[in-house]
This record gives structure tokens, sequence and C-alpha cells, in this order.
């Protein structure tokens, strides 16, 4: 046993043994050094393994999962909104169609139906009914004047054959007779003529309708310079005059159905085009579709109106209304990219229904568009999107 050399207290030698309680304090300050290494390298490594990986989760936790549905296309019903004004399909205006004179009578109202061949208004005749008279008196002498020439033509083919009478004589009562019976037909033709004009004094309706407008008056003298005395509406048959512009009217037809709203009138109207205008207006680019409707008295001529027409189908996407934005550029919707980053689609829209609208362009129909929450998200925004089926998001799903 090893013994260190001690202090010399007194007389007496006092031998001490070796200092332990050093030793376990190195040991432990050693094992703590280790700890502390060992901490700092795996902290270390843990944030220099994770620099890649962890601004992947963040985003990843950070992204908002948003719908988007993938529409897809289908054969849609393609509307054309458009306005017009509201007419007479057939109208026709109404004037004097004889020699004219002073009216005596005004016999109808605007508003009013009237049958083919009615009298609209009467005109002061005094004076052609005696000159028919006098040309009546006419035909009664001429028919005389050949019952006479046919007796004395009977009497001489009686006596010819006596001898008393020449074959000369004869032939001259034939011509007599002749010219009497052809003025009988001179006679009674100008009678008739007389007669008709004076039928003709009456303003009469062409065809039954319905009296639209009214511009005479009793006391008022009237020629065929008059120009137009009543307009009527044939058959009360009327129409709406929608202006289209050209792109839309390539593809309309006649058979095409609409609905007809009148402004100031919550009602629609049932109708269906019957003429295409061949012809675009040169300065507005415009033509005529021309909506055929039964009457109604909403349906007033020279009214202004709006119409829907269906002009045929068309394959096109369809979204539920909650995909589509719209700000002072127009309307639009969020596309989703590859990156699924949110893109701005600007789109014209097509036929709008309760559930659906049609976009008649700006998609394909197989990008992912965002079907709600479009207003909570911004271009170049990063988005987890959660696929819907079409027909789920078309429902409103």
């Amino acid at each position: 046993m090893n013994y260190e050399a001690g202090n010399l207290q007194g007389d007496t030698l006092v031998l001490e043994a070796p200092d332990d309680g050093g030793a376990r304090r190195r040991r432990r300050m050693l094992i703590i050094a280790v700890v502390v290494i060992a901490a700092i390298a795996a902290a270390a490594w843990f944030f220099t393994r994770g620099d890649d990986a962890a601004p992947k989760g963040a985003a990843s936790d950070q992204a908002p999962s948003v719908t988007v549905v993938v529409p897809g296309r289908a054969a849609v019903d393609r509307e054309i909104t458009a306005t017009g004004t509201l007419a007479a399909r057939r109208e026709m205006p109404v004037g004097v169609a004889g020699e004219g004179g002073m009216v005596t009578r005004v016999l109808v109202e605007p508003g009013q139906w009237v049958r083919a061949g009615q009298v609209l208004a009467t005109v002061d005749r005094s004076v052609q009914t005696q000159t028919a008279e006098s040309l009546s008196a006419q035909v009664t002498v001429a028919r005389a004047d050949l019952t006479l020439a046919q007796a004395e033509l009977d009497r001489a083919q009686q006596l010819v054959g006596r001898g008393f009478i020449s074959q000369a004589d004869v032939q001259r009562r034939i011509a007599t007779r002749d010219a009497a019976a052809a003025r009988v037909k001179v006679s009674q033709a100008t009678a008739s003529e007389q007669r008709a004009r004076n039928g003709r004094l009456d303003i009469r309706a062409p065809a039954a309708g319905l009296v639209l407008t009214r511009q005479v008056e009793p006391g008022q003298i009237i020629s065929s310079a008059s120009g137009t005395l009543f307009r009527m509406a044939k058959g009360g048959e009327m129409e709406m005059r929608a202006q289209l512009a050209e792109s839309d009217l390539v593809t309309l037809r006649s058979g095409a159905r609409a609905k007809v709203t009148p402004v100031g009138d919550s009602r629609s109207f049932d109708g269906q085009v019957w003429q295409v205008s061949p012809v675009i207006d040169p300065a507005t680019r415009q033509g005529i579709a021309r909506i055929a409707l039964s009457y109604d008295a909403a349906l007033r001529p020279g009214g202004f109106a709006s119409a829907n027409i269906v002009g045929g189908t068309a394959n096109v996407p369809e979204l539920p209304q909650s995909a589509i934005m719209s700000d002072d550029k127009g309307n639009f919707v969020y596309v989703a990219d590859q990156g699924n980053v949110v893109r701005r689609r600007d789109i014209r829209l097509g036929t709008v229904s309760d559930t659906s609208v049609a976009v008649a362009s700006g998609l394909e129909g197989n990008e992912r568009v965002v079907v709600s929450a479009g207003a909570f998200l911004n271009p170049g925004q990063k988005i987890a999107p959660v696929m819907a089926k079409a027909a789920v998001a078309n429902s409103g799903g």
C-alpha cells in the first residue's frame, strides 16, 4: 500500500490516503462535456437535414383546401339575349281607294277588332248618288230602244217573205237591233262603274284584324293624296323585331323558340322566330330577327321589349354559379395550374339557368376550376385542390 507523506504534527508523523473526490469530479465534468457535444451534434444534424423538407411541410400546412372541378363539355341550349321593338307582324295602312270627299262618319276606334270589308268611315256621296241614278235611267232607255228595235226586226222578217220589204231593209233593222243591244251594254257598264266608284267612297277594312291608329275625323276632306287614315294589324298578329349582333345571326334559324318580355310587364310571352334578316346594317353591324307573337293587350306596337332566344345547341363547359366571379374587367374564374397555383381566366357567359352557367368562351372544359371560395383567393396563391365530380358541382354540391 502506498502512502503519502503527511504533516508532522508535534512528534507524531500522520500519513494521509490519496484524494478520491477530485477524480470523481473530473469524471463528471468529462461526462457532461460528452453530453453537451452530443446535443450540439444532434441539433446540427437535425437542422441541416431538415432545411429542404421544412418549407415543403410548412407550405403544405398553410395551403388552403379548395374544391375544384373539371367541367368537361355538354350539349346545352345556346341562348341569345336581345332587345327590340314590338310591331304588328303584318301592318296594313288603310287610305282612300276612291276619289274621296268629305268624311261624314268614322265608325271605329283604335283597339277595335273588325272583319274583312267592314266600313271604317263613310264619305259624303250626294253628288255621286245622283250621277248613279242618271246612269241607271240611261240603262232603262237603252233597253227600251233595244226592245223596239227587236220588235221592228221581227215584223220585217215576217213581211220579207211576202215581198213587202226588201232584204236590205231587214239587214238595216238587224243592224239597228245590234246597235241598241250594244248601247244597253255600254250604259250598264257605265252605271256599274259609277256604283263601284260610290262603293269605294267608303273606307273599308282590307282584311280582318285590329285597328291600331285612326287619323281621320268627320268633316275632314280626304282624297287619294291624304295618305294613311287607319293602321291595322292583320289578324291581330304581333311580332318583336329583335336587334342582334352579326355573330349571333350566323347560327340563328327560323323556328327558334323565344320568350319576349315587354318593358314594364313581369310576364313573358312565348314566340317563335319566323324571319331572320338577310342583310346587316353596315353602320351598326346588326340585323333583325322577327319573332312572331300571338295577340295580347300587353303587346303594344312601338313598345320596347327584351327577348331570350334559344339559338340551337352547343357543346360548352358548364359551371355552378358559385364558380363565376366578375369585376370591372368582366366575368372570370380561377383555374388551378399544374403546380396547384390559381390563375385568373377571363370568360364569356352563355346560357344561365337556375343551377348552372354555360361558358361560351374562355374554357376548354379540361381545366381544374375553383368551384367556390374564389372570393377569398388571389391570383398566384397556392392551394390544396380537392376534386369534385362535375355533376355534383353543377348541382351546387
